[in-house]
């Protein structure tokens, strides 16, 4: 699912290198999102099933806010765009 999720990004004009060859947006989300399911000591597919409960722990005022705030915001981002490709993917919940 992680592949389908870097597809989707790529799709939606997210760079899968920097201009200096560098991996960029769609490789540190994809990371991002497999480090969330450590965290949380989820599957992938436990994440898509569970993602608008998992994005408040991760967001303002989140349990886990101290995370999703990491690297500009980083986290919560991948976390926020991981839901859209859930929903138009249409995953079940």
């Amino acid at each position: 699912m992680l592949n389908q999720f870097a597809e989707y990004l790529v799709d939606r004009g997210y760079k899968q290198v920097t201009p200096s060859g560098l991996p960029s947006t769609v490789y540190d989300y994809k990371k991002r999102i497999d480090r969330v399911c450590q965290y949380e000591g989820i599957s992938v597919d436990e994440l898509a099933k569970n993602i608008p409960i998992i994005i408040k722990k991760y967001d303002i005022g989140g349990e886990r806010e101290h995370i999703g705030n990491r690297s500009h915001k980083a986290v919560i981002n991948a976390l926020k765009r991981f839901h859209e490709f859930v929903e138009e993917q249409g995953h079940p919940r």
